[in-house]
């Protein structure tokens, strides 16, 4: 119908489990009815994929030609391996389906999976998805959150991180007052679409959040005087000091199960594996990566393109169901 949530859902690396998880997604009865659904990528390829998976045994998946397919007919090249002509493929869908979400009104964007390296060896110097989709919609100030609602309780839970793609040892150099400022901004407006009044955390960047200095200085140097900052700028929020890392996210993982009644609805991460961690192994396959300060909604599945697994039909599908999912709760909320 005509006022339906539009969701466009790219393949991915088609070398990768990016067609495979979109078939098994599609075909579950958790996806919900009232969406309509555009897939941007190579009909030959999908329908290949499910002639495959077919002749493998697996029945729960949808048929390609019952799916509104953006065909993007790119040059034949074999799909069963990941190469430059894979890499190149998955950022001209992506590009193409970020025109179309563009133009299309009450739509949504999800990614599956593509791999950073064959992008760049493909001529695509971006960092990841989340890198392009801030350039060609002129959106500096982005994040990228993950969000996963806790089967067992319906509780949602949101870790967004300050520093995505970067190595390491540059993560106390990116780090400043303005940017903890503008992400805390940026998870307050997301977690409020859920819950009137979020309470947030904010996790230290060394151990025990620097000890008053003795483990590291960034704390005093200026992430307490941040933190002190926006709560003057916000006073009705609740947000907590600096948490100690290692102990930042257990009253989440008690939450998940349902054992503790009053977890942050919004946690801060100061980096991308500090969070990650912790996300992936409170949710496993229900984490969706959301980027935030869009014009438009945009998730994915949690994981990559499994190049390891692709082609086995072993590839679990939640995540991308959790994707769509949560695309469409975005659009109603």
């Amino acid at each position: 119908m005509k006022n339906n949530p539009k969701i466009i859902i790219t393949v991915g690396d088609e070398a990768g489990v990016g067609p495979e998880i979109i078939l098994k997604a599609l075909a579950s009865k958790e996806i919900p009815k009232e969406i309509d659904i555009v897939i941007v990528g190579n009909r030959r390829n999908l329908i290949s994929k499910y002639l495959f998976l077919k002749s493998l045994g697996i029945e729960k998946i949808v048929d390609p030609n019952l799916l509104n397919i953006e065909d993007l007919k790119i040059s034949a090249y074999n799909v069963k391996e990941p190469s430059n002509d894979t890499g190149n493929a998955s950022f001209l869908y992506l590009k193409h389906a970020i025109e179309i979400v563009k133009k299309s009104s009450n739509s949504a964007l999800v990614t599956s999976p593509i791999c950073k390296k064959l992008w760049n060896l493909a001529g695509h110097n971006y960092s990841g998805q989340t890198e392009l989709l801030s350039e060609i919609c002129d959106s500096p100030n982005v994040g990228m959150l993950f969000t996963a609602k806790s089967p067992f309780t319906g509780w949602r839970f949101n870790t967004l991180l300050a520093t995505t793609h970067i190595p390491i040892k540059d993560v106390p150099l990116k780090l400043n007052k303005n940017l903890i400022d503008s992400k805390l901004n940026l998870l307050y407006k997301f977690c409020k679409k859920f819950k009137d009044d979020p309470t947030l955390h904010v996790a230290g960047l060394n151990p025990h959040a620097g000890e008053e200095g003795i483990l590291g200085t960034e704390e005093v140097d200026f992430l307490n005087q941040a933190i002190h900052d926006w709560k003057i700028k916000n006073p009705l929020v609740n947000l907590s000091e600096l948490i100690s890392p290692d102990s930042c996210w257990i009253s989440s993982a008690k939450a998940w199960r349902g054992n503790n009644i009053n977890p942050p609805d919004g946690i801060l991460a100061l980096y991308h594996d500090q969070g990650l961690i912790p996300v992936k192994i409170i949710t496993l396959n229900y984490s969706v990566n959301t980027t935030i300060g869009l014009p438009f909604i945009r998730t994915s599945p949690d994981h990559g393109t499994g190049f390891d697994i692709a082609g086995k039909g072993i590839a679990q599908c939640q995540s991308m169901i959790e994707a769509i999912k949560t695309a469409k709760d975005l659009l109603i909320s």
